[in-house]
């Protein structure tokens, strides 16, 4: 009778998912981002009201763009410096995981805390 092997399972596809979403995210919707809250409202281009604003952010949509913007992002730029710290030969890999993924899961809550803080 053959033994059968025996695979341990990773998480790293969850991380490796979210880091690609993250980048996605910095390529796609940072830009258009700054662009509108960096030069066309200062500028005057493009106008935007207090209540329109507030509505828009504390809808669904708003949740969704909190997400886009600030949480992927997070996860995107903590798998790379944790990556980096492996290349640089730092050997709590554990540990590492644990902060980088751990602040990037944090900063998110944060973020969704203060979003329903503002519902």
């Amino acid at each position: 009778m053959q033994q059968e092997k025996k695979f341990k399972r990773s998480d790293e596809p969850i991380w490796w998912g979210l880091f690609s979403g993250g980048g996605v995210c910095f390529a796609v919707f940072l830009p258009s981002v700054i662009l509108f809250y960096g030069l066309l409202l200062p500028l005057g281009v493009v106008t935007l009201e207090y209540q329109q604003a507030s509505a828009w952010f504390f809808s669904f949509w708003g949740l969704v763009f909190v997400g886009a913007v600030i949480a992927l992002p997070a996860f995107h730029s903590l798998h790379r410096i944790r990556h980096a710290l492996y290349d640089l030969k730092f050997q709590q890999k554990t540990l590492i995981k644990w902060l980088t993924m751990g602040f990037a899961a944090l900063l998110s809550a944060a973020c969704m805390l203060i979003w329903l803080a503002g519902l």
